[in-house]
């Protein structure tokens, strides 16, 4: 597996990572040890970066990447997240939190979770509008320098909020939605991070599965899965999205690669300091995100992707009403 830097932070990670979110929320129940499984081949196969947050069960994802990567944690980097106020009861979503001492109490109980002694990666899982962003920035370098956390991160922040965090403490990554159809962090906040030197870590890269080709006109999401309330899944917007997908299929047919190695490979070019992060929970899916870190894209290739996207119009928005609410924008 090939490394990436994520940016001038110093924090060297494998060119593709893992999304544990799907392993315990949002997208339907699955087995505890098959989980386990994928972890430990992950790491096998040269995965070093593995994504997660308090807020995923709740908890229960944070228990068993520290129960799966316990045998090797000085061979991987693990992130986690703060910023949501969660039901003591269910662990329901009421709503931000990211004053200091929620996220100094966050950091702990991850740590307990993780079964770690510090977390590699801590990001703000979303702006706080309520609690500046130089607090936020100000606690993290207190756990920093208590040896708690090594890295500070945001997720869908705007570039004038990464400034302002940055200018307090180093952000050594911000993670966004990205993929060949969720562009829009090219014009919001590139520039940025290039200049500034911060890392960028995409979620999504494959459209929640959309670009893998595999989700058809009759699909059925199980029972719990996010999918089957998200705008581009839509019975309105599915045919016209499956069809744009089968235009990336017959490109990555003529390249010998599948769907979702395209998409991964596009993700990879754009950037030397992108670091995408698939998530799936089955070890096939594994083994082929992983090896679109060897399929390279030259300039001809680029461009038709790009100008076959353009052409198919893709219908719906990237995200529910409910999670646009949380955007920094």
């Amino acid at each position: 597996m090939k490394i990436r830097k994520l940016g001038k932070s110093g924090l060297k990670v494998s060119s593709i990572g893992l999304g544990c979110m799907g392993m315990s929320y949002a997208y339907g129940s699955s087995d505890h040890q098959s989980n386990v499984a994928v972890l430990r081949a992950a790491v096998g196969a040269g995965v070093t970066f593995f994504d997660t947050a308090e807020m995923y069960g709740p908890y229960t994802n944070e228990e068993l990447l520290g129960e799966a990567l316990a045998p090797v944690r000085d061979q991987v980097v693990i992130a986690t997240k703060f910023g949501f106020n969660l039901s003591p009861d269910d662990g329901t979503v009421k709503g931000l939190n990211s004053r200091p001492e929620q996220v100094k109490a966050v950091a702990h109980a991850s740590l307990k979770r993780l079964d770690t002694d510090v977390i590699d990666l801590f990001y703000q899982h979303r702006v706080d509008p309520a609690v500046p962003i130089e607090d936020v920035a100000g606690s993290i370098a207190e756990l920093v320098a208590a040896g708690k956390v090594r890295h500070f991160g945001l997720s869908e922040a705007s570039a004038a909020t990464i400034r302002r965090a940055h200018a307090v403490h180093p952000v050594a990554a911000l993670q966004s939605e990205y993929s060949l159809w969720v562009r829009e962090p090219e014009s919001l906040v590139f520039a940025t991070l290039e200049e500034l030197g911060i890392g960028f870590v995409p979620y999504s890269p494959l459209g929640r599965g959309l670009l893998t080709g595999a989700v058809r006109a009759d699909t059925q999401f199980a029972s719990g899965d996010i999918r089957n309330g998200h705008p581009r899944f839509q019975q309105q917007n599915r045919a016209q999205n499956i069809a744009a997908v089968e235009a990336l299929t017959r490109i990555a047919s003529a390249k010998g690669t599948t769907t979702a190695q395209l998409a991964l490979a596009w993700v990879l070019a754009q950037r030397p300091w992108i670091v995408p992060i698939p998530g799936t929970r089955r070890l096939d899916r594994l083994k082929e995100n992983i090896a679109a870190a060897d399929v390279e894209l030259n300039a001809s290739e680029l461009k038709r992707l790009d100008e076959t996207l353009t052409a198919a119009h893709v219908a719906g928005g990237r995200n529910t009403q409910a999670a646009i609410a949380y955007l920094d924008r």
